[in-house]
């Protein structure tokens, strides 16, 4: 796997862009390779990159649009041929093989997380080059997410996720032409320990070649605070200053590759200097406790669909601000690396979370979920083995991506799945284990389960360093006039849960309700924005009840798009805040709230 290593430009490295206006063609019956199509695209039409593809046209048939489909542009390469010419596009949705002059560069599987392509021996230098990209969207049961292909009667191809959310898919990261040294640096680790007026930072640096390597941090002022030689080792800090909620201080934290006096390799990373832990029930943030309070999110917009914007991720940060909240999760898979940078400098903190959601088999998996179905046995299904293997390259490329920024304090490895029986059991211990061994920071690693994961039936919890629940009494189970109901049968599965934590923490990452902004009713009626403020008030008088409930992360932060259904007004609506970001009530009602919580 080539590096993970956000571009970065300096004396040794450089970045192109190559956003902008590409060339794209569909290719519904699949026949573009054998047609030579990575040679050049018969019959294109212009599209942005990046973007999701779905939102831009005016044909439902192109909106729905399930198979194959090309991109293509061309770049300038000068005629430097001492440096290495790197390929990286943010991500590809949901798998994509990659040519360079009509030859193959590689392919890669997964939707949210960098592919990473050497391209040097294809290219041809002080001469204009070819990328050609084959994406296909489809969905099945060995993809993250999961999901299937129903074929309409006149041959159309439709996805059919066992998730909540729509099927956004294209080159909808940005893409970048870099040149980096022969002998490069790969990766890095950081390990940091506190003690009164100290802090030590344990280091490893992964390169391509054998020369020395040295490590310095500089702080926000530019002085140099620490230096270390070798490729491990300890960096000290007297004093520092602590990363924390609403304060994300930085320091900067220079690795270079030496040669005498001379650097081969130079990369400069953002450094925060916190730790992260669960002890004694609590989850604590520089050795004191935090409560988390806040959302669960999706990279979702207008027109963009799920392509990264920083006017609309400015806007997010501000209003998660505003409302007093300080963490989100990624629901439900990676979001684009700029949304980990911009929470590192705001001081926000972030449950990561790999895309494994649609481990039921279902079109209706939101519903189902929030009721508690019974199981269809997902992990006995002979496609288990190469889902498994997805979900370890999707968790691995994950952490390695996103493991030296300080606002990620957690890694989900799955929303939703069955969890009741030994199957299930047996498919997750390698994942946990797995992620365990990939983090050096020790981060606590997490799962949502749904509602037929409860404290008698769940097989998994156990693996959690603190347990994660979707619960939705008083919206899918109970609602409306059953309000009162809803609390009793959620006090009642709460005791369930004191009964067996054993002391370990809980946190909802999910529990809302659809509501209209525009409605209003009295007496309430489930979607108006009354009923919204009631259900979250039951919710939060049953969760003050309980001493091991650490958080409260609510579903969802904003309105959002989904498949057409019975059950969804043109998308999902229990958005505290509509799609293009206003207030609903229930934002008054959450500030007030967490302004003290």
């Amino acid at each position: 796997m080539e590096s993970m290593l956000f571009p970065c430009v300096n004396a040794c490295r450089s970045c192109f862009l190559l956003d902008g206006l590409w060339k794209m063609q569909f290719d519904p019956e699949g026949t573009g390779e054998q047609e030579n199509w990575q040679n050049g695209l018969p019959d294109s039409f212009s599209i942005p990159v990046p973007a999701s593809f779905s939102d831009l046209f005016t044909d439902a048939r192109i909106r729905d649009y399930c198979g194959d489909f090309w991109y293509e542009r061309s770049f300038y390469l000068d005629n430097d041929s001492s440096r290495d010419v790197i390929l990286r596009f943010g991500s590809i949705t949901h798998r994509a093989v990659i040519y360079i002059n009509g030859t193959e560069a590689g392919r890669h599987e997964g939707g949210f997380t960098p592919v990473v392509l050497n391209i040097t021996p294809l290219v041809r230098f002080d001469a204009r080059n070819r990328i050609s990209v084959r994406v296909n969207n489809k969905l099945n049961e060995t993809s993250l997410p999961c999901g299937a292909v129903k074929v309409l009667p006149d041959g159309r191809k439709l996805a059919a996720p066992y998730f909540d959310f729509f099927n956004y898919s294209g080159i909808q990261r940005s893409v970048y032409l870099l040149r980096i040294p022969k002998e490069s640096i790969i990766d890095y680790d950081t390990r940091i320990s506190l003690t009164d007026d100290r802090a030590e930072i344990q280091y490893s640096i992964k390169t391509s070649g054998t020369h020395e390597c040295i490590a310095e941090i500089f702080d926000r002022k530019g002085s140099l605070v620490a230096e270390s030689a070798g490729r491990e080792g300890t960096l000290v800090i007297e004093n520092p200053h602590l990363w924390k909620v609403y304060d994300g201080y930085l320091y900067t934290l220079v690795i270079r590759i030496v040669d005498g006096g001379h650097d081969i390799d130079k990369y400069p990373a953002r450094l925060g200097i916190r730790t992260i832990e669960v002890r004694d029930g609590k989850i604590l943030l520089n050795n004191e406790e935090i409560y988390l309070k806040g959302y669960g999110k999706h990279e979702d917009f207008e027109v963009i669909g799920r392509t990264f914007s920083y006017p609309v991720a400015k806007r997010d940060f501000e209003l998660m601000k505003w409302s007093n909240a300080n963490c989100f999760r990624t629901s439900h898979y990676p979001y684009a690396e700029e949304w980990y940078q911009m929470a590192d400098e705001e001081g926000i903190l972030i449950i990561d979370e790999v895309p494994a959601v649609g481990m039921m088999r279902s079109l209706m998996n939101f519903a189902d979920a929030g009721k508690g179905s019974e199981e269809s046995y997902f992990f006995n299904a002979p496609t288990v083995d190469q889902l498994q293997e997805n979900h370890k390259t999707a968790l691995r490329e994950m952490i390695t991506r996103d493991k030296n920024h300080p606002s990620v304090i957690a890694f989900s490895i799955f929303n939703e799945p069955e969890t009741t029986y030994p199957s299930a059991l047996a498919y997750f211990r390698p994942l946990f284990s797995l992620a365990r061994e990939l983090d050096v920071q020790n981060r606590p690693l997490t799962g949502a389960l749904l509602m037929s994961s409860r404290p008698d039936t769940d097989l998994t919890y156990e693996l959690c360093d603190f347990v994660s629940l979707n619960r939705y009494y008083g919206w899918y189970v109970a609602g409306g006039p059953e309000l009162m109901s809803a609390e009793d049968m959620f006090r009642r599965e709460m005791d369930g849960w004191k009964r067996v934590l054993q002391g370990k923490p809980l946190i909802f990452t999910e529990f809302g309700a659809d509501t209209s902004a525009y409605e209003h009713k009295l007496p309430s009626v489930m979607w108006s924005q009354e009923y919204q403020n009631e259900y979250y008030e039951m919710n939060f008088r049953v969760m003050d009840s309980y001493d091991f409930i650490k958080g409260e992360l609510v579903w969802n932060f904003a309105d959002f798009q989904t498949t057409e259904g019975v059950m969804r007004v043109n998308g999902n609506k229990k958005g505290i805040f509509t799609r293009n970001r206003q207030p609903k009530d229930a934002a008054f009602l959450l500030k007030k709230r967490w302004e003290n919580k």
